[in-house]
Order: C-alpha cells, then sequence, then structure tokens
C-alpha cells in the first residue's frame, strides 16, 4: 500500500517518490500526496517528472483501496524516481471548500439539529443537502452570519486517526443521514474544529478556519419534503 502523506498533511505540495505499479492505465507511487477523491471533494491535479519528462496527472482515483494517478502519454516503468507536484492553488482551495462545509455542517448541527442528506464541491464552491421541512430567506441569512462567526473565530483543525471502537465513542461522529464508513475499517480518521464540530472524515483542510474566508450563500432549494440544498461560494 502507498503511504498516503495527504491524511497526515494536508500541506505538502512537492514529494519525491517511486512508481512501485501500472494498474488501470495509471501508476501507483509508493508515497503520494496526492488527494483520489471522496466524500464530495473532487481528486487532485498536477505532474509526476523526471529530469527527462514530465507527465500531466490528469485524474486520481482509489482503484481496489489503491491511489491510482492517471497521467498523459506512456506510463514510466516500475521503479522510476519520480519529482511530484500538485496543482496548489487547486488543492488549497478545496481545502477551504472543505473546511468551509464542515462549519456549515457544525452550525446547522449545533443551532438546528439537523442531518447532512449529501454534499459536493468544487474548488471555491459547495452544496450540503440538510434534513429541513422549511427553508426561508431569514433562516439562510441567519446560517450565512452564524459560519462566517465562526470563520471569524478562528477555530483550529485537528485531524487524528484513531482506532476504531475509540472514535466511535465520539457523540454524533457521523453527520450523515448514511453511514459512509466501510464495515471492519480498522481505524478512523477524523477532523475536528476545535469548538465547533468533530466528524469522521478522510478530506484535506486547512489548519484554521480563519484560512477558509468569507463564505456566501448563494442559494437554497427544496429538494424533497424534508431536504433542502444550501449553496456556498467563497471568495477567491
Amino acid at each position: 500500500m502507498s503511504d498516503l502523506l495527504y491524511l497526515t498533511d494536508a500541506y505538502i505540495r512537492e514529494f519525491a517518490a517511486k512508481v512501485v505499479e501500472h494498474a488501470d492505465g495509471g501508476v501507483i507511487l509508493d508515497r503520494t500526496a496526492f488527494y483520489p477523491g471522496g466524500g464530495g471533494q473532487p481528486c487532485d491535479y498536477g505532474t509526476l517528472a523526471t529530469a527527462e519528462y514530465t507527465w500531466p496527472v490528469t485524474a486520481v482515483k482509489k482503484v481496489g483501496g489503491q491511489v491510482v494517478h492517471f497521467i498523459a502519454g506512456e506510463l514510466p516503468a516500475i521503479g522510476t524516481a519520480v519529482s511530484a507536484q500538485l496543482d496548489w492553488t487547486r488543492r488549497h482551495q478545496l481545502m477551504r471548500t472543505h473546511t468551509a462545509m464542515h462549519i456549515l455542517c457544525g452550525v446547522v448541527w449545533r443551532d438546528y439539529g439537523a442531518q447532512v442528506t449529501g454534499g459536493n464541491m468544487d474548488p471555491l464552491q459547495g452544496r450540503m443537502d440538510f434534513e429541513f421541512e422549511t427553508m426561508r430567506q431569514e433562516l439562510v441569512q441567519e446560517i450565512e452570519t452564524a459560519v462566517n462567526r465562526e470563520v471569524a473565530a478562528a477555530r483550529d483543525v485537528r485531524v487524528k486517526i484513531l482506532p476504531r471502537a475509540e472514535a466511535f465513542q465520539i457523540p454524533d461522529l457521523i453527520r450523515t443521514k448514511v453511514n459512509l464508513l466501510p464495515e471492519g475499517i480498522a481505524e478512523v480518521r477524523t477532523v475536528e474544529l476545535v469548538g465547533l464540530d468533530l466528524q469522521a472524515d478522510g478530506g484535506t483542510h486547512v489548519h484554521n478556519t480563519s484560512e477558509v474566508g468569507q463564505m456566501r450563500i448563494t442559494n437554497y432549494k427544496s429538494k424533497g419534503k424534508i431536504n433542502k440544498r444550501i449553496y456556498v461560494e467563497l471568495e477567491a
């Protein structure tokens, strides 16, 4: 298995690695900081390079439990040492956005007790669905004010990897309507916005809520009797 650097340090922009396997038309590295997508967060892009050649990384996916890097051009030979570089602008925007989604989720759970029923994101914008029977402009404005208050509160963001039994002692660890954690998983990665939110999560995040920047709720829609969707954008 590859050493998944993004799980413990989301701020790695460049790293050295070795091609250890070809799979599904892509390459597996012995270590990687490329996030393969999941939990509504898209995958990273970037490059792999040797002294002679540079391969654009056009997609990264988990295949059979392995992180596979899909690249343009002929695959480098197994054993090739490469220098890897992330598209940092995109990665950091996604880190800010994912943390913003946790702020939104934390505020809605704390203030209204509504569970998440779905969500997705792109750089600097995202949407999240909640179990609300009704949604009105006044409520949306209340939520926007509250989430920006949490940004300004400069709450630290802490990542831990815990044994499963210990993690599941945490109240409300799973905020989604459906538990997405695979059965039998030995360890659970948690992301905590100190004083606001603590959830199981596999994505990449900033170190402090102040790094998210101003959040704006741009729209809201009804997606069912008790399912309401909130759209959020961040400043560039």
